[in-house]
């Protein structure tokens, strides 16, 4: 499986007019196009295995997990161009403190809530339990969201291990 815009644009823009990125990566793919979806939990599952997996790791090496994807947004049919931003708001307050908040809903709520392609915040969720094991340790850095004139919302959160 080739990886895609999900992958690349991150890291064009962390390395910018780099032909190489100066880092080994290991793209992790959840599926959020094809039903069965899913759900919230078992993404958070997920993500707190693979931070298992690197406290495990043997070397003292430094790591950067990125979520990736949309906030609420869906690009067709009859709720093209939703955008729920008081969820957005409320999915990204929960990811410090109490990212297991996003588990109560279903993959149909998460649907309705946030539209079609909306469900991709699934990774944002998979990213942030992989910081699970860290605790109260992991701080909120910098965030960022914004309603551009197009289908969907954006965001940017950037956490550290205390």
């Amino acid at each position: 499986m080739l990886v895609d815009h999900a992958v690349t644009i991150p890291m064009a823009l962390m390395w910018p007019g780099r032909e190489a990125w100066p880092v080994k990566i290991v793209p992790i793919a959840i599926n959020t196009v094809q039903f069965p979806l899913p759900s919230l939990a078992r993404c958070l599952n997920l993500g707190r295995a693979v931070g298992r997996a690197l406290d495990s790791y043997g070397r003292d090496i430094k790591v950067v997990t990125v979520g990736t994807g949309g906030l609420s947004h869906q690009l067709d049919g009859e709720r093209a161009g939703f955008i729920n931003k008081a969820f957005d708001l409320q999915f990204l307050d929960s990811l410090e403190s109490n990212p297991e908040w996003a588990t109560q809903f279903s993959v149909h709520e998460l649907v309705e809530k946030t539209g079609t392609q909306g469900v991709e915040l699934l990774m944002w969720l998979a990213m942030r339990a992989a910081l699970s094991s860290a605790g109260p340790r992991v701080k909120e850095v910098h965030r960022n969201y914004h309603i551009p004139i197009s289908n969907t919302a954006t965001g940017l959160m950037a956490f550290e291990v205390a």
